[in-house]
């Protein structure tokens, strides 16, 4: 649901810094931002995931046109970034854009404040941005192009200077059907200029009512378009809901202001509020609390019951909130194995009907039993044309052919099936690497063909062509601007701090999406219930296992700390050290792309073997406000007293500081996104909180150093298994003299595994960002991985651990070709929680002893201090801590001395 007539356009660059959230939220529900491309990437990652983008070129004002390859580059960021969801793109290439296939109407075009903008054809683009530079206004709007149609495309004026002041007196003064639309830098707005946002909107308004309402249509979010009312709002209204983000309209009967749900508790949030083409009536998008209706007869819509698909959600939603005894329903809620085969069931059905009905009703049957799993999951209706939305965004085209197993099933024969010379098809191809002598390597892919998708191709670096001085900035990490970031999460944490599980509970609904969510959700306390950990045999089996090999790895650790390491330094002097474990501790388990049940384990079992008294455990819920039962069972099983229902920089904050529902806690563990990064550090250095952090954390890394020996196909798995974490992972390969069809074949299999995985999206941002370095030695690779400090380190090289000496710093070491990164990840026993970003040269990994600290004591005899007395008093004496020193004296010259 895109916004096409809007009132302004803000304008987001995190160089200049970032408005409060609240500012950003009020926003968001009347336009969507432009934003820089060239911080696209870090600024989407960072900012809620239902804000609506447009992305200007800003480039084009330095990049050389006529260098074929950088034009090419600057084109595949182009099309990368509208792959990614960006609904519209500001730039002057829009004819090359047009050749490729992008529409017209995901084009504005750039016109720099000098050229005449009659001379950009009408066709081909969606609209027209003036960039200001030595023109001014007045001219600009006597451009031809500016008397056109209320129906033609918007004109668009982008002014650097203009402030939110600026902009109300530019709007006053150009009204009408052809006014352009002011682009307007949002970076130092604050939450005071929330009123004049608003207000400005509403300036855009008009009716021809006597009693000054605006018609307004009340739509579901999902499905899309919902109709669930008609309504009226004032302008007071309006204000009010773009600064709450809760749906309030007018009632004509009160003639008062109505807070939707206030007194009913059907509460509504506005996810947008969009005009029509005349700017005299409204649609407001809203999200109705789940189980409730918009209308006062408790029905979801005033015009009756919905049908279809949503009306199947509501079911089966209520079926898995308030089990009914013998429903079949609940039978597959509890079964996944009985869910799972009828799905499969329910799709080669599909796949054999014929006739008109069989395929009507094939699918009926498919979508009641998927939408099942969805339900079961936490996965709405909303999430799934959320993905669709942004996947109808693409521009980038994928062959998309089926899995081999599939192919296999259909034909008979997979369509990437190669044979190796004088070898059967029914051969095992898979070579074996147990010695160091190269081998031929056969193929999951034909070995002569490069990779043709530009997004699976990592930069390749020869580092004898890199000088010296610039071999430090090689692997370079790309960070976030840290003040940029501080100014973002500080604001969340201080209002944790100060309002406690009021502001905690504001931050789940703002920023986890649980709009329903009230102050006892916030935090679940041990023991659990039975039904929140319900998992599959196999899951559990899975758990289990992985639990049992950490637990055993984290218990070793503590055999040298079960007695106290005591020793006599000087005689009568005797000194000892001992461990006890930390009272309470929080861990962070992060939920964004991934359900994470190994983070909870990492965290949690050594917590559990170092003895804690409390451990609370923070995750983001669902959207439903519950927590994944993978999760709920570990927490049983390592004995967690405390599950916290938020995720984020609002998260750390309620576990550092403490509130109502929260227990604080004396240190805080966990890997997490920027935003949690921050809020750990924040809350670190914060002398009020009193608080220790594990580590700073920041993307997921892959160091990996393979020669001749290595295996292709192994090498190129080891690679994705990183990329596939988020579009800021890096993943860097050091090929030590390597020859050029070895190196091909590495990158055939990264582009050949790359296109049978789920999470390729991912894939495709992070790879081009992924470095392969060519090295003339093993010396040379070692020095570079050492001064890179990688969270993973991979040594596909023979009798790898004969290169352990060589190790300086490193998170976690995986040695050959059978210890792929995986394992550590989840089961082989070793923690997954490590330094990231260089941190591998100061921290250690999680381990049992950083959920401990260590005392000291010391015990002196009579004549011990007899001996040491007069060493003591020197030393004070010199600093002139004379107390120090008097506190000797009176016990030498004591009687009983």
């Amino acid at each position: 649901m895109a916004f096409a007539h809007l009132p302004y356009l803000p304008f987001l660059d995190s160089k200049a810094g970032l408005p409060p959230i609240e500012v950003i939220e009020s926003l968001a529900v009347i336009t969507p931002f432009l934003i820089p491309l060239s911080c696209a990437i870090e600024l989407i990652g960072t900012l809620p995931k239902h804000l609506e983008f447009y992305v200007w070129d800003d480039y084009d004002a330095t990049f050389d046109k006529n260098n074929l390859s950088s034009s090419e580059q600057r084109i595949s960021e182009i099309i990368q970034i509208l792959d990614f969801g960006t609904v519209k793109v500001f730039t002057n290439r829009d004819l090359e854009l047009a050749t490729l296939g992008v529409p017209p109407d995901r084009i504005v075009r750039i016109v720099d404040g000098v050229s005449n903008s009659s001379s950009v054809a009408n066709g081909g683009v969606s609209g027209v941005m003036y960039i200001l530079n030595e023109i001014t206004v007045s001219k600009i709007t006597s451009d031809p192009d500016f008397q056109g149609k209320p129906s033609e495309r918007p004109k668009f004026l982008f002014d650097p200077q203009l402030s939110l002041s600026g902009l109300k007196k530019k709007m006053n003064l150009n009204t009408g059907s052809c006014a352009p639309i002011y682009v307007v830098p949002c970076a130092s707005m604050t939450t005071a200029d929330i009123d004049e946002i608003a207000a400005l909107f509403v300036s855009t308004l008009r009716t021809d009512r006597p009693d000054g309402l605006f018609s307004t249509c009340v739509v579901s979010n999902s499905p899309t378009s919902t109709l669930l009312g008609q309504v009226y709002s004032s302008a007071e209204s309006i204000k009010m809901s773009i600064k709450t983000c809760r749906a309030t309209y007018y009632s004509r009967t009160r003639n008062q202001l109505w807070v939707k749900g206030e007194t009913s508790g059907a509460t509504q949030s506005v996810i947008r509020i969009r005009t029509d083409c005349d700017h005299d009536a409204l649609e407001f998008c809203v999200v109705q609390k789940p189980l409730t209706g918009f209308c006062h007869t408790e029905e979801i819509s005033c015009f009756g019951p919905l049908g279809g698909l949503q009306h199947l959600e509501s079911v089966l939603f209520n079926r898995f909130k308030n089990s009914i005894s013998g429903s079949y329903t609940n039978r597959l809620f509890n079964d996944e194995k009985l869910l799972k085969a009828k799905i499969m069931e329910e799709a080669e059905e599909l796949c054999d009907a014929e006739c008109f009905d069989d395929v009507k009703n094939e699918v009926a049957d498919l979508f009641y039993f998927a939408l099942c799993k969805c339900i079961a999951k936490g996965v709405t209706l909303q999430d799934i044309e959320q993905v669709l939305d942004k996947r109808s965004l693409k521009i980038t085209r994928r062959r998309g052919d089926a899995k081999p197993k599939w192919e296999q099933k259909i034909n008979g024969t997979s369509s990437t099936d190669v044979c190796a010379p004088n070898a059967s098809k029914d051969s095992d191809n898979t070579p074996s690497y147990s010695t160091p002598t190269p081998k031929p390597i056969l193929l999951s892919s034909t070995p002569n063909l490069s990779p043709k998708n530009p997004h699976l191709k990592c930069q390749i670096v020869d580092l004898a062509q890199v000088a010296s001085s610039d071999r430090c900035k090689l692997l370079d990490r790309p960070l976030v601007d840290s003040k940029a970031m501080l100014a973002r999460v500080k604001p969340i944490v201080d209002d944790i701090k100060a309002s406690r599980d009021n502001g905690l509970l504001q931050a789940v609904k703002n920023f986890d999406r649980c709009i329903s969510a009230t102050l006892s959700d916030l935090a679940v306390r041990s023991p659990f219930q039975p039904e929140s950990m319900n998992i599959s045999v196999e899951a559990k089996q899975a758990i289990d296992i992985a639990y049992n090999n950490i637990h055993t790895f984290h218990a070793k650790q503590l055999e040298k700390e079960r007695l106290p390491m005591v020793v006599e330094t000087m005689k009568g002097v005797v000194c000892s050290r001992f461990a006890r474990p930390i009272d309470r501790v929080g861990l962070y388990v992060p939920g964004g792309t991934a359900v994470l049940p190994s983070t909870a384990l990492m965290l949690a079992i050594p917590a559990q073997v170092a003895g804690c008294p409390h451990i609370s455990l923070a995750t983001p819920p669902r959207s439903d406000g519950t927590i994944s039962a993978e999760i709920m069972y570990i927490a049983k099983k390592c004995g967690v007293k405390e599950i916290v229902k938020a995720g984020g920089a609002h998260a750390i904050g309620a576990m550092a500081y403490g509130t109502e529902s929260i227990t604080k806690v004396d240190k805080i563990f966990g890997p997490g996104n920027q935003f949690v990064t921050t809020a750990k550090m924040l809350v670190a250095s914060d002398i009020e909180a009193a608080i220790a952090i594990d580590m700073p954390a920041g993307p997921s890394e892959v160091l990996v150093i393979a020669d001749e020996s290595a295996n292709p196909i192994f090498v190129a798995a080891d690679l994705l298994s990183q990329a596939e974490h988020g579009p800021d992972s890096q993943v860097i390969l050091l090929a030590v003299n390597l020859p050029d069809d070895r190196l091909s074949a590495i990158e055939v299999e990264i582009e050949s595994q790359a296109m049978r995985l789920p999470r390729l999206s991912i894939i495709e941002q992070s790879i081009p960002k992924s470095l392969i370095i060519r090295v003339n030695s093993i010396e040379q690779a070692f020095d570079l991985s050492n001064d890179y400090a990688p969270e993973h380190l991979i040594l596909h090289l023979p009798r790898a651990s004969q290169y352990l000496p060589r190790i300086r710093n490193a998170g976690s070491v995986f040695l050959g070709g059978f210890s792929p990164e995986s394992c550590g990840d989840y089961a082989s026993g070793t923690n997954h929680s490590l330094p990231t970003t260089k941190f591998a040269k100061q921290f250690s990994g999680v381990s049992t002893l950083a959920f401990m600290k260590h005392i000291t004591s010391q015990e002196l005899s009579e004549d011990g201090l007899r001996r040491l007395g007069p060493t003591v008093i020197k030393l004070a004496e010199l600093e002139g801590l004379e107390a120090h020193a008097n506190a000797v004296r009176v016990r030498l010259s004591s009687s009983s001395y």
